[in-house]
């Protein structure tokens, strides 16, 4: 998820320290003392707490379970009876629902969220009202017959009905999947019609950049295209009137009194479906289990951003990307999550640091890009914003330039901890992130997180320290897929991550494990397109830009650069007679931004002769990214493995070109 890029050669200089005197009173040292009371040993330093969660499993998810107070029919008696990946067993035999910690009675006196539309619009939603919402959607769901196991869908806006909607869901033991309104009704067919869900629910449209989108016709196409659904529950964002025999207006199944009770399911049913970016075909259904994600998530919000119950916990993101599930999970710790809809840089870059210091943020989320965005652009937030809430900035999604850390610390506040995560939707949660007690070093990820035994491993599979090595997982997590949708035997999961190394997690990164315990993640295998954190498939693209009669093929790239920029590229052949003039330039991009994703326009539109693939047919899109990155040809592929070696040999030059204009 997260790309670094550091020299090692020397320890870098620590841009920001933890002190001692702020560190004794954070949930990170309060739930080392708590491990210490139940084991007879101190830990001292961070990771003298993260060997501990990594050589004894069963000791500290038990201890995560005991510290927050999980909710469940019965105690465990069993934490992990097989440890064996994939395949591990968490908590057998207990039942309990992610909703009913969502949601559990606090004495919390803030909002439990704020909602910020890009007109400007702010919604506060008290505990209290949340309850009753979700309470009545729960109640509606049931009378049209969905039960435990049934799947909900969501194509919606990152407002407060998708939270409702979702925790409803979840609440009676449903399954939730949802995706933004930027997608277009083929994308968003492409994930949701493999669950053959029973409910959408589907807003009228979103704003972007000062505008307004209509989806009606989208929500009517994908309707057409989900058969299995039995109602559509229409949500007015915009405030426009969809029709249709089976819609229901959303004010209708959220109102009124209903008891709000939870369906409490084993430890490893489904709670949600995220789906891989369908980079090389149908996206890949991820399912996570209610369990696993309520551990986790208390352990990674509760722990390692210290968020507690007086707290405002801000991620900018859509649901199309897991930092959204993410987000809700702050309702696990008690904290206000504040949501907002809209472009971040409008009306202007300074949008998110305006919401920030508005609603009294604590954590705030952002891209990498939105930093360097901030820094090129000559914004102040420190001088110009009160910020004096703000404790930590989370950073994930894209790469993080080294020179973003020293401007956090000159212009945003050198008090702040800018804690640069890694981790994916593969686990809804982290790799390698920061906590209140680890040191952060320009161009580098603080430390592996609790409960994460992550290591760097050469080709003979043998761990290695200040070295490039494969990102591997060696234990269990409980937030690891407990299946993948439409995979019976389980095949396409265990391909996806354990062919490399035989009962051993591979990721798909390549990194380094640092002497001085920071993580520095060099890059990753696949090819997904990452703008501003938001995701998006090659294959979406390919959909909507080789349906034009003048395109042949195409091939798109996302390329992060030495500058710590974002370089997005789209290759075309042409059909004879064709020319790449504005007005096709033109085309293209409208079909992209109408059909695949307004965020995802490329930088620039190139005609090339020729475009390689493996002997199969299969685009060679990650060789060709690491060329324009800068990589020589041999190191990259044999020419044996390609059907048009010659075809390379235009990237290779291309990329020289462009780097020595960089």
């Amino acid at each position: 998820m997260n790309v670094q890029s550091t020299s090692i050669d020397s320890v870098p200089e620590q841009v920001w320290t933890p002190r001692s005197s702020e560190t004794a009173s954070t949930r990170i040292a309060e739930f080392a003392d708590f491990v210490s009371a139940r084991t007879g040993v101190t830990y001292p330093e961070y990771h003298d707490l993260w060997s501990f969660s990594t050589r004894h499993l069963a000791e500290f998810w038990a201890a995560i379970w005991d510290y927050f107070d999980i909710i469940a029919d019965d105690y465990y008696t069993d934490v992990v009876t097989d440890t064996a990946m994939p395949g591990a067993n968490w908590f057998p035999g207990v039942r309990l629902n992610y909703a009913e910690h969502a949601l559990r009675d606090r004495s919390a006196t803030g909002p439990a969220l704020i909602s910020v539309n890009e007109s400007g619009t702010t919604t506060e939603t008290t505990w209290e009202q949340l309850r009753g919402q979700v309470a009545a959607f729960a109640h509606w769901l049931r009378h049209q017959g969905v039960t435990a196991g049934d799947r909900v869908v969501g194509y919606l806006p990152n407002s407060v009905h998708a939270v409702v909607a979702f925790l409803g869901t979840a609440s009676i033991g449903a399954v939730w999947s949802a995706c933004g309104q930027d997608y277009g009704a083929a994308g968003a067919t492409s994930r949701f019609a493999q669950l053959e869900p029973v409910v959408l629910v589907a807003a009228d449209g979103y704003q972007w950049n000062g505008r307004t989108h209509d989806r009606r016709d989208e929500v009517a196409e994908l309707r057409r295209n989900l058969p299995s659904v039995r109602a559509v529950v229409t949500v007015p964002a915009l405030g426009l009137s969809p029709g249709g025999a089976d819609y229901v207006p959303w004010d209708e199944v959220t109102t009124g009194t209903a008891e709000l009770t939870f369906t409490r399911v084993d430890f490893d049913s489904p709670l949600w479906v995220l789906f891989s970016s369908g980079t090389t075909g149908r996206p890949k259904g991820i399912v996570h289990g209610h369990g696993g994600v309520t551990l986790d998530h208390h352990k990674l919000l509760g722990l390692h951003y210290n968020l507690r119950a007086e707290d405002r916990y801000f991620w900018y993101t859509t649901p199309n990307w897991m930092m959204w599930n993410m987000v809700v999970s702050g309702l696990l710790v008690g904290a206000t999550i504040v949501l907002y809809d809209g472009s971040p840089t409008h009306p202007g870059p300074q949008r998110l640091w305006d919401i920030a210091a508005e609603h009294r943020v604590s954590v705030l989320g952002v891209s990498p890009g939105y930093l360097l965005t901030s820094a090129k652009t000559g914004l102040e937030p420190g001088r110009d914003h009160d910020l004096r809430a703000l404790k930590v900035i989370g950073c994930t999604g894209a790469p993080l330039a080294a020179q973003s850390y020293q401007w956090v610390h000159d212009h945003v506040g050198d008090s702040i901890q800018l804690a640069s995560t890694s981790g994916g939707t593969d686990v809804v949660s982290g790799f390698a992130g920061s906590a209140p007690t680890t040191a952060v070093w320009a161009g580098e990820i603080s430390a592996p997180l609790l409960g994460v035994a992550l290591a760097a491993w050469n080709d003979d599979g043998v761990p290695v320290i200040d070295e490039v090595g494969e990102l591997v997982i060696t234990e269990p997590m409980p937030s690891m897929p407990i299946y993948f949708w439409d995979d019976p035997d389980g095949a396409r999961y265990h391909d996806a991550y354990f062919t490399t190394y035989p009962g051993v997690w591979r990721h798909g990164d390549w990194i380094t494990v640092t002497s001085h315990g920071s993580v520095v993640i060099s890059g990753r295998s696949d090819s997904t397109l990452n703008r501003h954190g938001v995701r998006l498939g090659s294959a979406d693209v390919y959909d909507v830009v080789e349906d034009l009669p003048e395109i042949r093929e195409a091939l798109v790239i996302g390329a992060e650069l030495s500058d710590g920029s974002y370089w997005m590229p789209l290759f075309v052949i042409l059909e004879p007679g064709s020319t790449l003039d504005e007005v096709l330039r033109g085309r293209i991009t409208a079909a992209i931004r109408t059909h695949a994703s307004p965020r995802h326009v490329p930088d620039e539109i190139i005609s090339v002769p020729a475009i390689p693939h493996t002997r199969t047919g299969k685009k060679l899109e990650v060789p060709v990214k690491r060329l324009l990155q800068g990589t020589a040809l041999h190191e990259i592929a044999g020419t044996d493995t390609i059907d048009d070696p010659a075809a390379l040999q235009y990237f290779t030059r291309f990329g020289t070109t462009r780097k020595a204009h960089i």
